[in-house]
């Protein structure tokens, strides 16, 4: 029974060396085996960006913008703003066109605050009286005599 027992520990000991041993060199496989992913994940993540930047070219082209007909559509001016843009109905658009082309030919923009339209007398019977508005105000004023 000796002889059985010190062979027993000895296959004992020759086993657990493998054992540990296999057990290093597995999280080595491991470490290996992740970073490979890695490498491959970003290879792939590449390719993915040409395509994204080759797929919006084609969105562009594939349809054109049309106008919107509310825009087009012939609005009569009151007869405070005809005096200034003139009385012909004309689309909310060049409305507005018309009155920059206005502010700019008669320099009624501030000089200091260039977001400020000094109203002459024309243009205070549109802006409700006031001697300044904003460009933004504007707007809504003159949407006001619009119909």
């Amino acid at each position: 029974m000796a002889p059985a027992k010190k062979s027993a520990k000895k296959a004992a000991k020759k086993a657990a060396p493998k054992k540990a041993a296999a057990k290093k060199a597995a999280p080595k496989k491991a470490a290996a085996k992740k970073a490979a992913p890695k490498k491959a994940v970003a290879k792939k993540a590449a390719p993915k960006k040409a395509a994204a930047k080759k797929a919006a070219p084609k969105k562009a082209a594939a349809k054109k913008r049309t106008p919107n007909a509310a825009f087009m559509k012939a609005m009569t001016p009151s007869a405070e703003l005809g005096a200034v843009i003139g009385t012909k109905g004309l689309p909310r658009t060049e409305a507005t066109k018309k009155l920059w082309e206005y502010i700019k030919k008669n320099g009624l923009q501030d000089s200091k605050n260039k977001r400020m339209i000094n109203a002459d007398d024309k243009l205070k019977a549109v802006f409700a009286g006031k001697k300044q508005v904003s460009m933004f105000e504007m707007t809504a004023l003159v949407s006001k005599h619009l119909s």
